[in-house]
């Protein structure tokens, strides 16, 4: 591939840079496609930029435009084989010599069926047009000639400088050029593209940061830019900025990426490195595939099969023609003449094969198709229509966005959840506290007993005209605690108020505005404002706060910053009283073992609060204090600093001086903050479970936060045996740390003697399923990112899936969007399973597409998980609903769909190839055209809808009650190949029935007046009733819950067969058309013989007798799980029981440490450095409160 070197010369830019590029063929020995190998371009440069072909900065995440439409479309159609098959026996009836039926009964339906495919389809194409139209034209200002200018983020190109906002979306990977705060530092929020909600800190380098906003400097900034090529990797970045002569070092601390938002930072001016699909969000989006169910990927098979067997019957009747048409034909020309082309049984045979495949071909007819099409749109809207899935808050409801995928909901193994705002709520609030041994945040009753809070216990902070009017707490004797001076209270919402990393923000109105590295930090500042100890601002020597309406001002001597082996931070100030205080929060477990033995009373007590708490799911820290002497700390000061300054073992240094000075602390109490989980997360979880559905949470989030969602909302358990934590930093460590877990699961499972390993040492071809493999015991599995990185690679995937699959409960942590959806990928390949991903933000979007099926929640994050998913709707809890009740209703109710359509149209169909032995096998039908016509589209097409539209085996209550009853659909019981050979054995005997016994009514009968009535249209009158009655019948045994609806359609489609036949035959008709209806009063001389009606009757039984007998004793002899859940419910409904209460899952379980701040270090560096100060006015300004 072309790329080109760009060299640079020493004459002006302005005018001779074009002149100084030169395009460089490099070509290996025969390799005439090396690609480039680096991305180089230059600022301000558009000339220069636009010889390396950079695409712009649209997306597109539509499939079809106005000119591909038709023909993509169409293609994706006839991948199904029936539309393909139904397009060449539309070829064929258009051939005179061959053709037994006209061609409109063909082109019609199948006209029809691709037509609202394609409309459905084109509906949902709009509304990605729509996204995208909408994401391009938003406004961005480029810097141009020297002047901002306001354009779309469509028309941004790579090389162009753009100005970037507070609060506003990046609009594109830029990398960080100045910004109004100092030192070049922008503050970003990346929710979109790895599901943190907590501030993020990048850095502009300091040749570029001097510029700040000068538009002139910018303007003329010309610097070349040489960087990796565009990747999928989030946290990587590597490139270098040649600008005067020096070249300077740039890395993913410099990068702005797409997707993120500005928070906290005015403006700040970036250079364009990645425009539209180069971005790296875009990059991990995936790409759009056209999703079908396994029961469409089923009946391609079944249609190759019932093909086959279309082929056999051709064949073998075209011979009987041959051997018929030589014996006898040929001397029965006088009375039936041979066609001028047709020049010697074996070319009648072959013609005659040909008229035989037009007249079998409803072995597999059209309107099958334009039924499931039909069922498909009337599930989809009772999942639209369901007011159980509506959101009240929002005012949405739930909402199909594909018509295609309703019955793949009835058969989910595996779901893969996001866990931010998905799971929970995102939002993080303060729940509960203990402080000097008192729990406070319970409400109880007149007689003492706790009780559930209510809005009416809710705290009045109206007093405070500093407080966050969001904020709730629904106990008061917090507040009278505050308000009566006590002393250990107050410490305590200090030390809240003091020990952090938060950066405040004061807008134009005087609000104050809080950016916390996590959503933790966050409410616990916010909570502390509001019972009187309100942070205000912070500089590098100082943190200001107002105490109960008093402006006080702390020396910040040091912070002691968190790291995920700490598990605490601490700050060290001086008070206005010239004390030295130290304040420290923590895990329970970490900061109890640093408590002074004279708290060992306190602890206990607060341990047990701390236990209750955790029952709770809540995130808990311990609080205390230690005051410090003033030549204690100088000496402590002095080693700190020489440990800062070491450069060998610097980490272990510190610690070492921080667990010097963090002893001996007094304790103040223990907070408890609620990471909402969305309501019902717990009991929907617990309900997937009980039905075999196992649920994976895949975030970009930190291990703890992730670990501890995953014991709040039940995926863990603490009565578990054990959670593997895989960890490793390269290869070797990642499996053996799997094989570890899989040891301790299964031992054997690592013996070569194990099946599993025998099958993958012969390397089976691909595509395999690894089976299922029951381990010893509950276990959970959290493995990181990084982590995944190696374990999905070559040979580990299978290593990770094997061990990952035994496990009850899977959380992945701090994953880019691509890892989620190759997670996914890796289920699906060796699973052989039904995967459903459920996501909210836009780096969900590659796991919603990679899944068999993508549930987008309408949550904080925006619209765009939502718009590229199949099922939408508010909240998480509704998930059990789409599963267990629509998913399973609509799986049953398609399976009993196919079932009775493949039967009835085998039994149809077959009675043809009985009829070919008694007329010369000659492709005569054995029914009226009219019949023909008519069998499909009106006799039997109400009644099967009626079934498939309105069939309930059990209500929706006991569907959520009994979730046992979701397994038949994840095994496929109803409807695979072996129920589909049932349907044509059934079929072939039906026909075989319907066939001979009329035959044997008929043959040499005569009327009472004795006119004989043994003719062929006497007879083809009676096998399509008959076949009509047995049609009916069999509906009739496979309705379960009979509705006004079934019993006009079932019975009334028997009625409309009457009527139209006696029009059919009448007078009237025959008449006004005598080419076109033939059977002239036949409907009156037959229907009135008594032996007529017996054979009906007799053709009736004989084909429901062996129904009835299976259906009796399957469940007897050959009972399945199901079929015992279905005998207690029905004992039920005989025997009503109260109803169940509905109680909450109760979280019985050890203490366990919730402590999540952060995997990283937070701001303490950044803070005590002085580089978050925007100026000395501002100092003063705050100085001042």
């Amino acid at each position: 591939m072309k790329y080109i070197k760009v060299f640079i010369s020493e004459i002006p830019w302005n005018c001779g840079w074009y002149y100084s590029a030169m395009s460089v063929y490099e070509r290996g020995n025969g390799d005439r496609h090396r690609k480039e190998e680096e991305r180089i371009l230059q600022a301000n440069n558009r000339k220069f930029n636009s010889l390396f072909d950079y695409p712009d900065n649209s997306i597109k995440t539509s499939k079809y435009n106005f000119f591909n439409f038709l023909p993509i479309n169409l293609f994706e159609q006839f991948q199904r084989l029936a539309n393909a098959y139904f397009l060449i026996l539309l070829v064929l009836q258009l051939i005179p010599q061959i053709s037994s039926l006209v061609w409109y009964t063909t082109v019609i339906p199948l006209v029809v069926v691709l037509s609202i495919t394609g409309v459905k389809d084109a509906i949902d194409d709009v509304k990605r047009h729509q996204s995208d139209k909408q994401v391009n034209n938003r406004s961005v200002l480029i810097l141009v000639n020297g002047r901002v200018e306001k354009d779309k983020w469509m028309n941004v190109q790579v090389g162009d400088i753009i100005k970037l906002e507070n609060d506003h979306p990046v609009t594109a990977d830029v990398l960080l050029l100045s910004s109004s705060e100092p030192y070049g530092l922008t503050y970003i929020e990346t929710a979109d593209l790895d599901g943190e909600t907590n501030l993020k800190v990048k850095q502009a380098i300091s040749v570029t940061s001097d510029m700040e906003d000068n538009l002139e400097l910018l303007s003329a900034f010309n610097g070349e830019i040489r960087c990796e090529l565009p990747n999928n990797k989030l946290d990587k970045f590597s490139g270098t900025l040649s600008y005067l002569g020096d070249t300077y070092f740039l890395d993913h601390e410099r990068l702005l990426l797409r997707g993120c938002i500005i928070r906290n930072t005015d403006w700040c001016y970036g250079l364009v490195i990645y425009t539209g699909p180069d971005t790296k969000l875009m990059q991990n989006s995936g790409q759009s595939t056209f999703k079908r169910t396994h029961i469409d990927h089923l009946m391609n098979v079944l249609v190759v099969w019932i093909f086959l067997v279309l082929g056999t019957m051709c064949f073998l009747l075209s011979i009987g023609h041959g051997i018929w048409k030589s014996n006898k034909g040929y001397f029965f020309q006088a009375f039936l003449p041979w066609e001028h082309f047709i020049a010697s049984p074996a070319t009648s045979s072959v013609l005659i094969f040909w008229s035989y495949f037009i007249v079998l071909n409803t072995m597999v007819p059209i309107s099958l198709y334009v039924s499931v099409e039909i069922i498909r749109l009337g599930n989809s809207y009772y999942i639209n229509w369901d007011r159980q899935m509506f959101y009240v808050p929002r005012n949405t409801p739930a909402q199909a966005h594909t018509t295609t995928l309703n019955e793949e909901l009835g058969q989910v193994q595996y779901v893969f959840s996001d866990k931010t705002g998905t799971l929970t709520e995102n939002v993080m609030t303060f729940s509960k506290c203990s402080i000097n041994g008192k729990t406070y945040g319970y409400c109880y009753d007149a007689n003492g007993q706790c009780v559930p809070v209510s809005l009416k216990d809710k705290v009045d902070f109206s007093y405070n005209h500093l407080a966050d009017p969001k904020f709730s707490f629904y106990d008061n004797t917090l507040v009278e605690a505050v308000k009566s001076d006590d002393h250990l209270v107050h410490l305590f919402f200090l030390c809240l108020s003091l020990c952090h990393t938060v950066m405040s923000e004061e807008k134009e109105q005087g609000e104050l505005v809080y950016q916390a590295q996590s959503p933790d930090e966050g409410a616990l500042v916010t909570a502390t404002r509001n019972f009187g100890f309100v942070f205000c601002s912070r500089s590098s020597e100082t943190i200001t706060v107002i105490e109960m309406g008093k402006t006080r001002v702390y020396h910040l001597l040091e912070i002691l910053d968190f790291s995920n082996e700490r598990k605490r931070m601490s700050v060290i100030v001086r008070t206005p009283e010239d004390r030295v205080m130290l304040f420290c929060k923590g895990a329970d477990t970490i900061i109890y073992e640093l408590l002074h033995p004279s708290c060992a009373s306190l602890a206990e007590v607060t341990m047990e609060h701390l236990d209750d708490f955790a029952r709770e799911g809540l995130r808990t820290l311990m609080v205390a204090y230690r005051e410090l002497d003033n030549a204690f700390f100088q000496t402590w000061i002095k080693k700190h600093n020489e440990a800062c300054r070491t450069s060998e073992a610097r980490e272990r240094k510190l610690t070492m001086v921080y667990e010097e000075i963090e002893k001996d602390l007094m304790l103040l109490g223990a907070t408890a903050i609620e990471d909402k989980l969305q309501s019902g997360v717990p009991e929907t979880i617990v309900t997937l479970s009980k039905a075999k559905v196992k649920v994976w949470v895949l975030t970009g989030d930190k291990q703890e936060t992730a670990v501890d969602t995953a014991y709040s909302c039940r995926i863990f358990r603490d009565e578990m045996d054990g959670v593997f934590v895989v960890e490793g930093t390269d290869r070797e460590t990642v499996l053996q740390e799997l094989r570890t877990a899989r040891k301790k699961m299964k031992p054997e499972s690592l013996l070569e003697s194990d099946p599993i390993n025998i099958y993958l040492t012969r390397k089976p071809q691909m595509p395999f399923r690894v089976l299922d493999e029951v381990p010893n015991g509950n276990y959970g599995l959290v493995i990181s990112g990084y982590s995944l990185a190696y374990a999905l690679e070559g040979s580990m995937e299978l290593e990770l899936l094997r061990t990952a699959c035994m496990c009850k409960g899977v959380v992945c942590c701090r994953m880019t969007p691509l890892q989620k959806a190759q997670v996914v990928n890796l289920v699906k390949r060796y699973k052989k399973v039904v995967t459903l991903a459920i996501g909210d933000g836009a780096n969900d979007i590659s796991m919603i597409k990679a899944a068999h099926i993508g549930v987008g929640i309408s949550g904080h994050e925006g619209l765009q998980a939502m718009l590229s998913s199949d099922f939408s709707f508010c909240q998480f809890r509704y998930l059990q609903r789409l599963l267990l009740v629509h998913g399973r209703w609509s799986y049953n109710r398609m399976c009993k769909f196919l079932s009775y359509f493949f039967y009835k149209n085998f039994t149809f169909t077959l009675v043809h190839f009985w009829y070919a032995f008694y007329n010369g096998f000659s492709a005569q039908t054995v029914y009226d055209t009219w019949f023909i016509a008519c069998y499909n589209m009106v006799y039997t097409s109400l009644p099967v809808l009626g079934l498939s539209l309105f069939e309930k085996d059990v209500n929706e209550t006991w569907s959520l009650c009994y979730p046992e009853l979701y397994e038949p659909g994840q095994h496929n019981l109803y409807f695979n190949k072996k129920e589909f050979i049932k349907c044509l054995m059934h079929g072939i005997y039906s026909s075989f029935v319907l066939f001979f016994v009329p035959m044997g009514t008929i043959v040499n009968s005569e009327r009472s007046d004795g006119k004989d009535i043994s003719d062929f249209q006497s007879f083809s009158l009676l096998v399509q009733t008959a076949l009509i009655w047995v049609m009916t019948m069999q509906i009739a045994l496979n309705t379960t819950s009979w509705t006004v609806i079934n019993h006009t359609f079932t019975w009334g489609s028997l009625g409309l067969y009457f009527s139209i036949l006696f029009v059919l035959c009448s007078d009237g008709l025959y008449l006004m058309f005598p080419s076109i209806f033939h059977f002239l009063g036949v409907t009156r001389n037959s229907l009135w013989q008594p032996h007529m009606w017996l054979c009906l009757i007799l053709s009736t039984v004989l084909c429901m007798v062996p129904v009835i007998g299976y259906n009796f004793l399957k469940p007897l002899l050959w009972p399945v799980n199901v079929d015992k859940v279905l005998n207690r419910i029905h004992f039920c409904l005989r025997h009503p029981l109260p109803p169940p209460v509905q109680t909450k899952v109760k979280h019985p379980s050890i203490r366990r440490s919730a402590y999540a701040f952060s995997h990283k270090e937070g701001f303490g560096d950044l803070i005590t450095s002085g580089k978050t100060l925007k100026s000395s006015a501002f100092r003063n300004s705050r100085k001042s409160l």
